[in-house]
């Protein structure tokens, strides 16, 4: 049995302005104890992501018939066949800040405001904004000092911080997700180029401008150090590293190819310098970056809005070139319904990629999708009727043993939505009474 040297999970190789986290190997196993049958204090740390689709589902193609688990997939969940036994499907919750409260129209802004703080957005577009701390940056702040980055605010389409986007509501409360606090939204970033750099760049904006002119990739910088890393690493680790290094070199190339595509035309969008013109690929650098992030422990707390409330973004890959939002509103129409229904299958297919990646990384005993809770879902139902009750939702991963997946669970009506969120934080070890408009945990999650 070859005998390999020990090293601290913290261990990060370090180069000229970049430093690159490592992904859990065995020589780490006698101070983490992920690894199989090691006793430890220190289980594997719970990973949250929430990813959010706007303009609400087709629900009669998303919601299961039977519950428990011997619920079949549906059209929309079809494409999470491979990761089925790895999910729960929720329904019968409701985001009831989202709902006008006398406000009148705005749902769209409402619903994705309300949607992970469960606090009534203040009408106005305005620099008054009002929401409520979303569950994410409660997590982020509980975990602050264990995580290099407290968080990541993701998007698959740019968005206005300010103007009038719907009815009267700021443009900010139909593009952002996270509230770090009642008056303080997040931005996310949509370019997978700026992520990236987050993840792995250590020095100021100026200096990485130039470290980035000379083209290398962030492994040349911590060449020398992976070296000397090697020589004390098993085979086992040496696969594992060389995968990872693998994962974060093919980021980078698809990274620089997306630079150079021409910009996609569409009614109301147009991608930037260093964000893909092709949405899908977009979708999965974004999805790859949060699997390297939760990889190697820079984060365990990330958001993504895979497209803004209301957004008229189009979908030709899937054969639907109308404008999303205006479909929503398919006043019952057979041809409209089908066409939603596309975009929506569109979505979970990019969520599968995600969930997949995740079910492949080994970490300890288990995989990275094992101690991860990955939230899907929207702030409508039924687009047409911009309801917000009986919403769509799904959570993959069982949260480091706590969730018991691969059933579905309906719950009576008007739960909050927020209780699920409750529920979530503690498993994190982040112990709150309450949360917006949350009544308590939610039963029967593990």
């Amino acid at each position: 049995m070859t005998m390999t040297a020990r090293i601290s999970r913290r261990t990060a190789l370090r180069g000229l302005g970049v430093s690159v986290s490592l992904p859990w190997l065995e020589a780490m196993a006698p101070l983490t104890a992920w690894a199989a049958g090691a006793e430890t204090k220190n289980p594997a740390p719970n990973r949250v992501c929430f990813c959010y689709v706007p303009n609400g589902m087709n629900m009669p193609d998303f919601t299961p018939k039977a519950e428990g688990k011997d619920f079949e997939l549906t059209p929309i969940l079809e494409p999470l066949k491979a990761v089925k036994d790895d999910l729960l499907v929720l329904t019968g919750l409701t985001a009831d800040k989202a709902r006008a409260h006398g406000d009148g129209g705005g749902d769209h802004a409402r619903a994705l405001g309300a949607f992970l703080t469960g606090a009534q957005p203040k009408k106005t577009d305005g620099v008054d904004i009002r929401a409520g701390i979303s569950v994410d940056q409660v997590a982020a702040a509980r975990l602050a000092d264990k995580t290099r980055l407290p968080s990541l605010e993701l998007g698959g389409e740019h968005g206005g911080m300010a103007g009038n986007c719907d009815s009267g509501y700021s443009c900010v409360y139909s593009s952002t997700m996270s509230w770090r606090s009642a008056t303080q939204p997040l931005p996310k970033e949509v370019n997978p180029k700026i992520v990236f750099e987050r993840l792995f760049a250590t020095k100021p904006d100026g200096e990485r401008q130039k470290q980035d002119a000379r083209r290398r990739s962030v492994l040349d910088f911590v060449r020398d150090d992976s070296k000397e890393l090697e020589q004390k690493l098993g085979a086992n680790d040496k696969r594992k590293l060389d995968e990872y290094f693998s994962a974060v070199r093919d980021v980078e190339l698809r990274i620089e190819r997306a630079e150079k595509m021409p910009p996609v035309k569409t009614p109301d969008y147009k991608a930037p310098t260093g964000i893909p013109a092709n949405y899908e690929e977009h979708v999965k650098l974004q999805y790859d970056l949060i699997a390297l992030a939760f990889q190697t422990d820079v984060t365990r707390v990330v958001t993504f809005v895979l497209a803004n409330e209301g957004s008229n973004k189009t979908y030709p890959m899937v054969g639907v070139p109308e404008a999303h939002h205006e479909l929503s509103h398919h006043d019952n129409k057979p041809e409209k319904r089908a066409k939603i229904r596309d975009i929506n299958k569109f979505h979970t297919t990019q969520l599968a990629y995600l969930l997949t990646k995740l079910k492949g990384i080994k970490e300890g005993d288990g995989t990275l999708l094992d101690h991860s809770m990955i939230a899907f879902g929207s702030g409508n139902s039924d687009g047409n009727a911009h309801n917000h009750d009986d919403l769509p939702i799904l959570v993959a991963g069982k949260g480091c043993g706590t969730i018991k997946t691969g059933r579905h669970v309906r719950y009576a009506k008007e739960t909050p939505l927020n209780n699920l969120w409750l529920s979530m934080l503690d498993r994190m070890d982040v112990k709150l009474s309450n949360l917006g408009d949350s009544t308590g945990k939610l039963a029967d999650l593990g």
